[in-house]
């Protein structure tokens, strides 16, 4: 199992020092939230594109275009683990949210 620092701060500092620090632009969200927003549309992007092409190779295997069994369970297994992984982030932010929200002022 892998063990995540949360306070990824103090790596980043050591690596680039202006980016402990964050900007805020004119609508007045950090360029840090953003890069995040950015980050998780693509993988959700990119778990779209991977069910896109599971479902592709399951019409081809069903209607005679291909017959190659092992590219469409490797789609198809590549489609459930993106999913899988999606769900998961999804969990651990809305469980880090609940948290948040519970914390005594």
């Amino acid at each position: 199992m892998m063990k995540i620092n949360p306070d990824a701060s103090s790596m980043m500092a050591k690596t680039n020092p202006t980016a402990g620090a964050a900007k805020i632009n004119q609508a007045g969200k950090t360029k840090q939230s953003d890069n995040t927003l950015q980050t998780f549309k693509k993988y959700i992007s990119d778990a779209q594109e991977f069910q896109h092409m599971a479902d592709t190779s399951v019409k081809d295997l069903l209607t005679g275009k291909n017959e190659d069994l092992m590219s469409v369970v490797s789609a198809v297994s590549k489609a459930d683990m993106s999913f899988k992984l999606l769900v998961g982030v999804r969990n651990k932010l809305i469980d880090a949210y609940k948290q948040t929200m519970n914390m005594q002022i």
